[in-house]
């Protein structure tokens, strides 16, 4: 305003001098405040990769650098540590040979559970301002139903609980069942069953079944990934309780427990079950009688085994030498 006002009392070429110095100055202010910068930034398209088991996974990553045009590109999977996936242009450990990049990008083949995981895409340009960007790919790798495994009872007594069990440790995410009776599913929800059904765990629970129980049961494991698993069915017997047999066999088992009872008592008494046992007899002698038993006999025979000899006798004298002997 001042150079305006002082251009008025100068001559027209100062007045002229004085406005083009302003546009001027204008001019270069507009210019470099139109000038914008733009650091290295990384991002992903798909964030969250779902694909199925033995597929191939693309893991994007896209960069913008401000002058840099060659940035360093690395990749890292964050499991317990964290490991090198690609590094200085090469892919490392179990994705050499079957990986590929473009840009920044990695394409996986065939993936496995072992691929599956948190992975990080960082992106250094040393020549920019700000020099490092990064950003996160979760992969998740889907498993379909398999057959799964089942726990049916092939026979019950009525009135007594009786749980199925169906399971399949193998699908990703985790199957949902259905159990079936005669190839009918029952239902989850129903206020007059006599079971409860938990699809989550694949438990079927009767708290007492009855003899309308019977039939033919099977399960069904099943997600969003492929196409539903079946057991083979199992046709589970439901019988009333034999009270009339209950009694008699423990009536029998008493007995049983009883005669052995006796014969254990009589074994005792007979002397079975000392340490040494043996005979014992009477044997006339020319004083009176003696009571030999058949372990004396033994050892005096261990004697005469040992060298001990007597004189020989005569015939008539044989029982009174064997008499003495014992």
């Amino acid at each position: 305003m001042l150079c305006l006002f002082t251009s008025f009392l100068d001559s027209s070429g100062e007045i002229c001098g004085c406005l083009e110095n302003m546009f001027v100055s204008v001019a270069l202010l507009i210019l470099i405040q139109s000038v914008s910068v733009t650091p290295v930034t990384v991002t992903s398209q798909n964030p969250r990769v779902r694909v199925q088991e033995y597929s191939d996974a693309e893991l994007s990553c896209e960069f913008k650098t401000e002058i840099d045009n060659n940035p360093r590109i690395e990749w890292k999977k964050k499991d317990k540590d964290v490991s090198f996936v690609y590094f200085e242009g090469h892919f490392r450990g179990p994705f050499e040979g079957r990986a590929e990049i473009d840009g920044a990008t990695v394409r996986l083949r065939r993936v496995t559970q072992a691929d599956a995981g948190e992975y990080r895409c960082e992106v250094s340009a040393p020549l920019d301002g700000i020099t490092l960007g990064e950003t996160n790919v979760t992969l998740a790798v889907l498993v379909p139903p398999h057959t799964p495994s089942c726990d049916i009872p092939s026979s019950a007594l009525t009135g007594s609980p009786v749980e199925l069990r169906c399971s399949d440790q193998h699908s990703i995410p985790p199957a949902v069942y259905t159990w079936f009776k005669d190839k009918i599913p029952l239902p989850i929800h129903n206020a007059n069953a006599t079971y409860t059904v938990n699809k989550f765990t694949g438990v079927l629970l009767f708290q007492t079944v009855s003899r309308t129980d019977t039939g033919k049961y099977h399960c069904e494991a099943r997600n969003d990934v492929g196409p539903p698993k079946s057991c083979e069915a199992t046709h589970m017997q439901i019988d009333d309780m034999n009270l009339p047999a209950v009694i008699a066999g423990v009536v029998v088992l008493c007995l049983i427990v009883l005669l052995c009872a006796l014969g254990v008592f009589y074994a005792h008494r007979q002397g079975y079950f000392r340490r040494h046992r043996g005979r014992s007899f009477w044997i006339p002698q020319c004083h009176g009688v003696a009571h030999i038993s058949s372990q004396n006999l033994n050892r005096t025979e261990d004697n005469q085994n040992s060298g001990y000899s007597h004189t020989p006798q005569d015939p008539q004298d044989f029982k009174h030498t064997q008499s003495f002997m014992l």
